[in-house]
């Protein structure tokens, strides 16, 4: 194994939240639905690559001119990119074409509530660079195995920057045979007589469960010129949780926004918010997205009311919290994070939970901290 695959594999297993190596989930990686997976991370995927280049930077302004696509991927939900591994479907059944919609082959057609959706949305996604004939690498940091992959590329004349991928878009150019639990899947991918822009559109059966995954690489056939990928790494990875991404950056916004614009940037808010919201000032839905025999994984949507907040605190009742990202868990009582808590009036963000025992009656109610 190269040094290069060799690191990939050490920063991802970084990332893999510790409920994966709780053993009080009571389950083995490899029968394990819920949180960290896989994806296609050579050439990358659209929410790989942007959690790559700025998984520890996503609150800089030069990403919305430097990456536009990860800068619209992160506004509309930080969760693509820190869930970069768990774009999956359940229960398909090989009907991909059936279930999943034209238009939507980039989010695995907006599952787990569109949690993924904003990779549908076309642009110009950052390319990477590839040689007609390429290797390309799937990295399951769960070890689910793989029945197949099927890889696809985009027709000649499509066009991404302006139109979202379709069935009739792609064409089938590869499926592999199986794959063992090594977390490292691997096949040499020819596109001969193949040059510019494509989308590159990966299927990964996983053998663990009936669980595809759906995943989108956008790619440069046979370019020279370089991607923005070589000037934008981070030398050292995030970890999945956002609660580890950093905190610096929300004490620098307020100066870089106007005080009469208070409701552009739910993350950038200036300081004349009120410091007492009243009794109404958020509301907060739970959704369940996974769930096995002991537990379950849960994404939480709060949403501030007309006068906004700066801080909140969610209480999930009836949850037995065991790990949280994009908040802080005290019991079944959530808080924001430094990076979310400040939120416009009607604006909303997100965060998710593992939970232990049954998922059945959940409620969640929401009060400015």
């Amino acid at each position: 194994m190269s040094t290069r695959v060799r690191d990939r594999l050490r920063r991802i297993a970084l990332a893999l939240p510790a409920a994966m190596l709780a053993a009080g989930l009571g389950m083995t990686l490899a029968a394990t639905p819920a949180a960290a997976h896989g994806s296609v991370t050579d050439p990358p995927s659209r929410n790989y690559g942007c959690w790559e280049r700025w998984g520890d930077d996503h609150l800089n302004p030069a990403m919305a001119t430097q990456d536009p696509m990860c800068w619209q991927a992160f506004q509309a939900n930080p969760n693509t990119m820190w869930n970069w591994n768990g774009l999956f479907r359940e229960g398909v059944g090989g009907r991909h074409e059936a279930v999943i919609p034209n238009g939507q082959l980039c989010s695995g057609g907006r599952t787990q509530n569109g949690l993924y959706a904003s990779l549908d949305n076309p642009g110009a996604w950052t390319m990477k660079t590839v040689p007609t004939s390429f290797r390309l690498t799937l990295t399951d940091g769960a070890k689910h195995g793989a029945d197949y992959m099927r890889i696809y590329v985009s027709k000649p004349g499509f066009d991404p920057t302006r139109e979202a991928l379709g069935w009739d878009d792609i064409t089938l150019v590869k499926e592999t045979g199986r794959y063992g639990t090594t977390g490292l899947y691997e096949t040499d991918v020819n596109l001969a007589g193949r040059s510019g822009r494509a989308v590159l559109f990966t299927i990964w059966q996983a053998s663990h469960l009936d669980q595809p995954y759906y995943i989108c690489s956008d790619i440069n056939i046979g370019g020279t010129a370089p991607t923005q990928q070589p000037t934008q790494q981070p030398t050292q990875q995030p970890t999945q949780q956002p609660t580890q991404q950093p905190t610096q950056q929300p004490t620098q916004q307020p100066t870089q926004q106007p005080t009469q614009q208070p409701t552009q940037q739910p993350t950038q808010q200036p300081t004349q918010q009120p410091t007492q919201q009243p009794t109404g000032a958020c509301t907060a839905t739970v959704s369940v997205t996974n769930s096995w025999g002991s537990g379950y994984q849960a994404d939480v949507r709060v949403t501030a009311g007309t006068s906004g907040v700066r801080g909140w605190k969610v209480t999930v009742n009836g949850a037995t919290i065991t790990q949280s990202w994009n908040a802080t868990a005290s019991g079944n009582t959530l808080t924001n994070v430094g990076w979310n808590g400040t939120l416009a009036a009607n604006a909303s963000t997100s965060f998710g939970f593992i939970g232990s025992g049954s998922s059945s009656g959940l409620t969640a109610t929401c009060s400015a901290a």
